[in-house]
């Protein structure tokens, strides 16, 4: 149970490297990544990966080696345009949601952290802070129509949503078939009044997605304090609004695997690349 299946194996076995390599062969790649998804859906340290899966320093160096030379992401990547039947539905729902970060995942060492290119969401440290509950990490998500995850940003569990919303946009792209570049402009981004500031609106105009964010109620006010020099609403449609949904559904898929929904990892980029496997493992599914 919880284990790659055939078809999600098809697709992500070509983008893994040679199990023979220059230093000797590698342990088989679909047991290890087997053993990674067990570990991330019981939770469990690593020292209790069944002896099936192999010795547990091989999955977790495995986790932190394609952490650092990007694999997992490009298996998102390949994931997202995967030829299912089902493509990407370009109505995008954004939300987040707090995770608590256990006591193991403090005190990670400023120094000696991973090589490898910058890790998206590791701009505050290691995205940890403290909101309500104690030490915790904020996921900021982006799903589209079918809520399936986009991107994934992480920030220490008191950062504000909206200040998120435009780096969490920027970070979709998906390679759809044929040529051209990859598409990053949604038809349609549905958020909730986290996001609902006025600066935000513009930014999104000048992009040229339309939104459909409801108001606040003390911006209504200030609004109707003005009267005709208030300016008029912006534009709302509550069917579309409907639609949001599906980003809490997802934040429910991600949270079933006991590992995301309690932090262990010290370091955000190897908690970021669990996120990102799951992820996969979500539109392969």
């Amino acid at each position: 149970r919880g284990e790659v299946t055939d078809e999600a194996w098809a697709v992500i076995a070509p983008l893994l490297p040679d199990p023979g390599g220059a230093r000797g062969r590698w342990r088989d790649h679909r047991q290890v990544i087997n053993g990674i998804l067990w570990k991330l859906r019981t939770g469990a340290p690593w020292r209790d990966l069944p002896e099936r899966y192999g010795p547990w320093k091989t999955c977790h160096e495995r986790l932190r080696r394609w952490t650092a030379d990007g694999t997992w992401d490009r298996i998102l990547a390949a994931a997202q345009v995967h030829d299912d039947g089902a493509p990407v539905h370009w109505t995008i729902s954004v939300d987040s949601s707090v995770v608590r970060a256990h006591q193991h995942a403090a005190g990670a060492r400023k120094k000696g952290a991973l090589s490898g290119p910058a890790t998206p969401g590791a701009q505050d440290g290691e995205a940890i802070g403290r909101s309500r509950g104690g030490l915790s990490t904020k996921i900021h998500l982006a799903v589209d129509g079918r809520g399936r995850p986009l991107s994934i940003l992480l920030t220490p569990g008191q950062a504000g949503d909206n200040p998120q919303l435009l780096a969490l946009l920027d970070q979709i792209r998906v390679n759809e078939p044929g040529p051209g570049r990859p598409r990053k402009r949604p038809d349609v981004l549905i958020a909730d009044k986290g996001y609902a500031h006025d600066s935000t609106r513009r930014a999104l105009r000048r992009r040229g997605i339309r939104h459909v964010i409801p108001e606040r109620s003390d911006q209504v006010a200030r609004r109707a304090a003005k009267g005709s020099t208030g300016g008029r609403p912006p534009a709302f449609d509550k069917l579309v609004y409907k639609r949001r949904n599906v980003v809490e559904r997802c934040f429910n898929r991600l949270k079933q695997w006991r590992d995301l929904a309690t932090r262990y990892a010290k370091r955000v980029s190897l908690y970021r690349a669990s996120l990102v496997l799951i992820a996969a493992v979500i539109w392969l599914s």
